[in-house]
């Protein structure tokens, strides 16, 4: 797994944050969604190194990454604040401008990366993601009974005593062959861990009130993103809800948008590997 990736604890500012990369050529950072680590990327990574210098970081609270205390509105938990960690870790390797690619949880943080850092990021691509204000200002009964783990996750104290009780059953993630060994191991490494249990449900509490925030701000003053943005959606999973995603995302994005549907559930990088790096591969190729 991951074959010729430098595997390292690099120290962020607040957190230290566990790294792959390997490759050469303009960079891409890779994050991943809940519950997964970066390992999630183990199929796709390779092809991008190919042709990119490719970067799949652990968000803090996750895998191997570390989380601070808990701080007044689960602040320490915000995408802003997982923007910074991505910003810091990309400068600390050498690199002041890049494209950032995130999956589920992951899209929150490469969304708030190119709201934040304009000038750093040079192309965006969502997957399985929408703004939280978005959903939440849809939310109905048929999304609260489809969603119903935001709600559970983002509860005091109750969600972690439940899940470290039983993580297996909880989380069912699957069969080794179905994720890939390694990726597998290190997922179920990462649930067994009360501290990345804690972080996980920290990432939920942050959603539903700083996140939420962050975002009417930026919608208030009119802030887009301004690079160049790819949304990909699995054609099995439930992004469509509130109807086109793409037409959600619109209003959000100065310039083009792409759309694209990958034949796969919700994990795109784990079920349609190949289809996921040739639609990045693709997208990055035409440039700004």
């Amino acid at each position: 797994m991951f074959d010729g990736f430098q595997l390292d604890h690099i120290d962020v500012g607040e957190v230290t944050t566990r790294v792959r990369y390997a490759g050469a050529g303009t960079p891409i950072v890779l994050l991943h969604g809940h519950p997964r680590t970066h390992t999630t990327w183990h199929a796709v990574a390779p092809r991008l190194a190919e042709h990119h210098f490719v970067v799949a970081p652990d968000l803090r609270g996750y895998g191997g990454s570390a989380l601070p205390p808990d701080a007044a509105g689960h602040a320490q938990s915000s995408k802003r604040a997982m923007a910074g960690d991505v910003v810091r870790l990309m400068a600390h390797l050498g690199h002041d401008r890049f494209a950032v690619a995130g999956h589920d949880r992951g899209a929150l943080v490469a969304f708030r990366t190119a709201m934040d850092h304009p000038e750093l990021v040079s192309h965006l691509i969502v997957m399985d993601g929408l703004p939280v204000i978005e959903q939440l200002e849809r939310t109905d009964a048929t999304f609260a009974l489809a969603y119903w783990h935001w709600w559970f996750l983002a509860q005091a104290d109750t969600p972690e005593r439940v899940i470290c009780a039983d993580p297996d059953a909880w989380y069912r993630i699957g069969e080794p062959a179905a994720l890939g060994e390694g990726n597998h191991a290190d997922v179920v490494t990462a649930l067994h861990d009360p501290a990345v249990v804690h972080g996980m449900c920290e990432d939920y509490r942050a959603g539903l009130g700083i996140d939420r925030d962050h975002e009417d701000a930026d919608r208030s003053a009119g802030r887009q993103v301004m690079c160049p943005t790819l949304l990909l959606e699995s054609a099995h999973d439930d992004l469509d809800l509130h109807g086109d995603p793409a037409a959600i995302w619109a209003p959000w994005i100065a310039n083009s948008l792409r759309h694209r549907v990958i034949d796969s559930g919700h994990h795109q990088a784990e079920q349609a590997p190949a289809a996921v790096a040739e639609a990045l591969l693709g997208f990055l190729s035409h440039g700004e």
